[in-house]
């Protein structure tokens, strides 16, 4: 079966629940989204607004104090919210990458502490998180546990050691001062094979059909890794042509809607996976709009969704929504937004209404077609 470009894009807006909202609750929808990116703590909110009919933020609080969903650094070397079903098998094929980014970089060399002493600190650094710890208390434990200032150790230790992120209350659950704990549910240890194709399969069920490229984009493993778990998994996946005959990988059963099935408008979050999950972003994100909505530091800026992709950028004004479109849109699409914006709007007035104010120099020489305040 040959799948056209838009099909794909419609499969990962049914799995991603951005076709409709969704009557689910928060640990669901996360499992069902597989991993959000995190860095920005009000992003997995933003995400979830966008996919569960009538989300309560409150309910992601809740998930994140009861570690039902936990916040660590995982995929791409980045903090993604995932459920705690999945953190200990992903983190348990992330480690060996995880390991690498930081024990390999000059700036933990510079520490003086080897390899083998930052790996000897792990099991102690655990028992010091068993309850919350702010960067301040661990770093200070650290330099006492080591008799001189060690920079740079406990930076390399939290990326790969398997602790999670504590709220500390703020609007979105994590403030500016980060706190860490122990991770609950500990990654299993030695060969990461089975890790990595759990991974590799959940991957798929919230982003497939895709090819190889794809998933080690989403993950950053080596390509021969992801091609090893696939080839591990022949039996049990189903394998679809893309656009151009390009073989693709995807798990049985899993949604494909018509590709003429309604997208409905939609004010996405800063850093949204649907925008980050592919080799190729066209299947969300028109190629002429790449740059302009994935920053060279690596940004990437809330967007406004039309009929599956990307159409514009938004950002809170005043207490409304500033929505930027890159090209003509039609009324009934304006007319959706608003109403986006609207909700957004309300949603916003009981967190933080000026959410992602610090990113707004981006719209300095911002391109655009129309600027809109939402709702008018």
């Amino acid at each position: 079966m040959r799948l056209s470009a838009r099909r794909l894009n419609r499969a990962t807006f049914a799995r991603q629940l951005l076709l409709r909202r969704e009557p689910v609750d928060v640990v669901e929808a996360v499992s069902r989204l597989v991993a959000m990116q995190a860095q920005d703590p009000a992003s997995p909110y933003l995400a979830l607004w966008n996919r569960i009919a009538a989300f309560d933020a409150a309910d992601l609080d809740a998930a994140y104090a009861e570690h039902s969903v936990v916040k660590a650094t995982l995929m791409r070397i980045t903090l993604h919210a995932v459920t705690v079903e999945d953190y200990p098998a992903f983190q348990h094929a992330m480690v060996s990458s995880l390991r690498a980014s930081r024990l390999n970089d000059r700036r933990f060399r510079e520490s003086g502490l080897s390899v083998e002493d930052a790996d000897a600190l792990v099991a102690d650094v655990l028992a010091f998180t068993a309850q919350p710890r702010t960067n301040a208390d661990v770093e200070a434990w650290l330099d006492q546990r080591l008799g001189r200032p060690a920079p740079r150790a406990w930076w390399a230790i939290r990326t790969f050691a398997p602790v999670v992120h504590a709220p500390t209350g703020g609007p979105w659950a994590h403030g500016p001062r980060p706190a860490y704990v122990a991770a609950r549910a500990r990654p299993p240890t030695g060969e990461a094979a089975a890790s990595v194709q759990h991974l590799v399969r959940r991957y798929l069920e919230g982003f497939g059909p895709a090819t190889a490229q794809d998933i080690a984009q989403f993950t950053i493993l080596r390509k021969p890794v992801v091609s090893a778990a696939l080839e591990a998994m022949a039996g049990a996946l189903v394998t679809p042509e893309g656009p151009a005959g390009a073989p693709l990988y995807d798990v049985p059963g899993a949604p494909l809607p018509d590709e003429e099935a309604p997208a409905p408008p939609r004010l996405m979050a800063m850093w949204d996976s649907v925008l980050l999950a592919y080799a190729d972003r066209s299947r969300v994100i028109p190629p002429d709009y790449r740059t302009t909505v994935i920053r060279r530091n690596g940004d990437v800026l809330p967007t406004v969704l039309v009929d599956g992709y990307v159409a514009g950028v938004w950002r809170p004004v005043d207490g409304a929504i500033e929505v930027t479109s890159f090209h003509e849109l039609p009324g009934e699409a304006w007319a959706g937004l608003a109403a986006e914006a609207r909700d957004l709007v309300a949603f916003l007035s009981d967190r933080d209404i000026a959410v992602y104010g610090r990113f707004s120099h981006w719209w300095d020489a911002m391109p655009c077609c129309d600027v809109r305040v939402l709702p008018d």
